[in-house]
């Protein structure tokens, strides 16, 4: 009998290689995946409580200079609830006279929880009063 020379196809040990190699590279891409849309959820509600700080800072700066929401001190508004059902707290902390004469710096804090962890956005803006 003779040998046949010219074999052609690949043999089991080289189809099981291949697609092992490609099993490893499927599995690194879904774990890249899954990465990008868990980044993407945080910047999102980051954006949100970004939003969330700026739309209290708007409230505050229509206030009259003598409000009690900026009386020197702690402020809180317990609970805001934002898109999608998130919540956030809003904390702000007036400094008057700062940084000076018949002006006050307002440090305004949104804070949330993501997957059990803190997370907060802080701005910071100075008032003043108008003669």
């Amino acid at each position: 009998m003779d040998k046949i020379k010219n074999d052609k196809g690949f043999t089991l040990l080289e189809v099981i290689f291949a697609v092992s190699i490609l099993a490893v590279g499927i599995l690194a891409v879904a774990s890249m995946q899954v990465s990008s849309i868990r980044g993407n959820a945080f910047a999102w509600r980051t954006t949100e409580a970004s939003t969330v700080a700026m739309g209290q800072i708007e409230r505050l700066m229509d206030l009259s200079y003598i409000d009690t929401n900026l009386t020197n001190g702690n402020h809180t508004i317990p609970v805001v609830a934002a898109v999608n059902g998130h919540t956030y707290n809003v904390t702000w902390i007036v400094v008057d006279d700062q940084p000076i004469d018949r002006t006050k710096t307002v440090r305004l804090t949104v804070s949330w929880t993501d997957h059990g962890l803190p997370r907060n956005v802080s701005m910071t803006f100075t008032l003043g009063q108008v003669v």
